[in-house]
């Protein structure tokens, strides 16, 4: 018979190697399991109430389910997204996320965020869901996140934008209308076109 502390170690690398006080009382782990798990060093406490196991590689994407938890409403945005969709070297220390203009600035223990100020348009339009360890993520399209990078080039480094476009571009069924199309969105059409020139020419 399994004992309580490696049927409470199953249940949570089934979760991604995450798990809530709450949501492992409701797992039907015990406290008594669960604090013994953190006082021998094999649950790791990140932040208040949430803990990771020691001994597990946390996949990148977690950092993203949790932020779209605490966040509904935000949207996955430049360097995380990039690194999402795979267009970028850069390895972000915080999930980069946007919000719409008219909400409150979330703040949130765990992971690390920057938050943007999108506005109508810019906010809304180029918004997928993908489906992350049984939880939607929102998260920018691939052409709608480079354009924000040249949008945002101040934050993001111009270098990052370029490479982002470049890389794009390259994927079967992308084109430059694509990419002008958000620009025409976030109204940054003047700005992008010479770059995207310069890359197909």
């Amino acid at each position: 018979m399994q004992s309580a502390r490696k049927k409470a170690i199953e249940i949570i690398k089934k979760r991604g190697g995450l798990i809530r006080t709450y949501e492992a009382l409701a797992e039907g782990i015990h406290r008594r399991t669960l604090y013994g798990l953190r006082d021998e060093g094999g649950l790791i406490p990140i932040s208040r109430g949430l803990y990771q196991l020691s001994d597990m590689e946390i996949p990148a994407e977690v950092s993203l389910v949790e932020v779209s938890k605490k966040v509904p409403n935000g949207v996955i945005c430049l360097i995380s997204a990039l690194t999402f969709h795979e267009l970028t070297t850069q390895n972000p220390h915080y999930i980069w996320l946007a919000v719409d203009r008219k909400a409150r600035k979330p703040i949130i223990e765990y992971p690390p965020i920057r938050v943007f100020f999108f506005t109508g348009a810019f906010f809304r339009e180029g918004v997928e869901i993908h489906r992350i360890m049984d939880h939607d993520v929102r998260i920018y399209s691939a052409p709608k996140t480079v354009i924000d990078c040249f949008r945002w080039q101040n934050a993001v480094g111009l270098d990052v934008a370029l490479e982002a476009a470049r890389e794009y571009l390259k994927r079967s069924g992308s084109s430059p209308a694509s990419l002008m199309e958000y620009a025409r969105i976030c109204k940054i059409e003047k700005l992008v076109l010479p770059y995207l020139q310069a890359i197909v020419s």
